[in-house]
């Protein structure tokens, strides 16, 4: 009998900005439901003294996705989440075997997939919906620098140089117009979808101020975004309200109120004491949101908590937990 033969592939592909951000949120479905089942088995064995089976932890996937809170897992494919499971049962199985140790939490840093560095998400709304950043610059970065290494060989007042200066601003036009038509409609749908559109003050020169993510940053165009949300809700009658840029809304839980006291940017879902779950960006769209209509309703204040640094001012890195955090209500 002919041995079988198992053969396997391997293929790198290039997403795009909508792609990598769906890609993402996958990813953290993912882990948050490898994370939430080995947290019920472990709660059964230590509690009960029972064991939790695949099929036991994937029906309790199914009541997962009812749920308000995590309603928000049916919305990216079962596969992977099930497959999760899967590895979860595997795991314990090797466990049980004693071939390995107990399993262990997965963390973001030690995800199998992950995001390099960078800005996913454009704006978050209190929807759950995050618009991804396309990164137009990024997209025509080979092509700018080419040109610019032309355009610093060429001798200065000579008609070459002229001619390579202009080839350089026409990449940089071509990269100004597509992200300029991308903020117009964005800006359009939210202005014309809602009432009130509620944003978040924010501080751009400081959020440049981290280098890691400076360039996303500018080429998200934020303060032009805002620009544009500010003179479209005049034109067609809608409130834009600003929350202080001190407004706690990543940390501040959008179910019970808790602030959260430490919350680093490499944490994008933290659970709080009172055992909700959050997306992070997610969840400081819905306190903007509601810190917003407390303002339109009342006049109330929106700086209940003033989260700054010993110097009275804020980080770099204070501000960019905040940068994804937008915008309006449904």
């Amino acid at each position: 009998m002919a041995r079988q033969v198992r053969r396997a592939f391997k293929y790198r592909f290039h997403p795009t900005g909508e792609q990598a951000a769906e890609l993402s949120r996958t990813f953290g479905c993912v882990r948050l439901v490898y994370n939430k089942a080995l947290e019920e088995r472990t709660r059964a064995w230590n509690v009960e003294r029972r064991r939790i089976s695949y099929a036991q932890s994937s029906a309790l996937l199914t009541q997962w996705k009812k749920t308000e809170e995590l309603a928000f897992l049916a919305e990216v494919s079962c596969v992977p989440l099930q497959q999760a499971l899967r590895h979860l049962q595997t795991a314990f199985t090797n466990f049980f075997a004693k071939r390995a140790r107990y399993p262990r939490y997965k963390s973001r840093k030690r995800s199998r997939a992950s995001a390099d560095a960078g800005i996913t998400s454009l704006v978050t709304l209190s929807t759950g919906e995050k618009v991804a950043n396309p990164r137009q610059e990024r997209r025509d970065r080979a092509r700018l620098a080419k040109a610019q290494r032309e355009l610093a060989r060429k001798a200065p007042g000579s008609a070459n140089r002229d001619k390579a200066r202009r080839k350089v601003a026409r990449v940089h036009a071509r990269i100004a117009d597509r992200r300029r038509d991308l903020l117009h409609k964005l800006s359009t749908r939210l202005v014309r979808e809602n009432q009130t559109v509620v944003i978040e003050d924010l501080t751009v020169g400081n959020l440049l101020k981290n280098r890691t993510l400076a360039r996303a940053i500018s080429d998200a165009a934020w303060r032009e975004l805002r620009s544009m949300l500010e003179y479209k809700c005049a034109w067609y009658g809608r409130e834009l309200v600003v929350v202080d840029r001190w407004f706690p809304s990543s940390k501040l839980c959008a179910a019970c109120g808790t602030i959260c006291t430490k919350l680093p940017l490499d944490v994008r879902e933290w659970t709080c004491e009172c055992g909700a779950m959050h997306d992070r960006d997610v969840n400081a769209a819905r306190n903007i949101l509601a810190a917003g209509l407390a303002v339109t309703a009342c006049g109330d204040g929106v700086r209940p908590q003033r989260d700054t640094s010993r110097t009275g001012h804020s980080s770099a890195k204070q501000e960019t937990q905040r940068a994804t955090a937008g915008i309006p209500h449904p």
